[in-house]
């Protein structure tokens, strides 16, 4: 696993220009969803992926959908989540290559100094959970419960390189 991402790495919000991670992080960590907009898994773990996000809100960290795919493809995927959360581009999965992330989807604690505090890879509840604690012991913030009843069965992911 990587421990610090480079701070060059570059990110594209949706509708936004690109820019290095080092921007993104000036004043808040991310906790990033990262989705494959081409899979399955990706949309099976999408329910409980915004519920997390969403109990993490308040929090000092930055809450983020991160798709791999163009911006069509992303706003196309997510639809009117695209206009409630924060989210990326990342369709060369530069971003995804940084983390060293090897399944998606993925869930990413990073820290404001670009270090990688926790991740989870495909849905591992407990792994997810872990990462959820991760940000809320950052942020003096609250964990939210995971899993929750109607969640999906835990599974590995799709590769994250495509």
């Amino acid at each position: 696993m990587v421990t610090t991402v480079s701070p060059d790495v570059q990110l594209a919000a949706l509708g936004g220009e690109r820019r290095p991670l080092e921007e993104w992080l000036t004043t808040f960590h991310l906790a990033s969803v990262v989705l494959d907009p081409f899979t399955n898994e990706s949309s099976w773990v999408l329910k409980p992926a915004l519920r997390i996000l969403d109990a993490l809100r308040g929090s000092s960290a930055r809450v983020n959908v991160v798709v791999t795919g163009t911006e069509d493809e992303a706003r196309r995927y997510l639809g009117p989540i695209a206009q409630q959360y924060l989210a990326f581009t990342d369709p060369r999965r530069d971003f995804v290559r940084a983390l060293g992330l090897t399944h998606l989807p993925a869930f990413v604690f990073l820290r404001i100094d670009g270090t990688v505090q926790a991740t989870a890879e495909g849905w591992n509840p407990p792994a997810w959970r872990a990462v959820a604690e991760a940000i809320a012991e950052a942020t003096a913030w609250q964990a939210p419960e995971i899993p929750m009843p109607g969640d999906p069965n835990p599974f590995q992911g799709t590769p994250a390189l495509g």
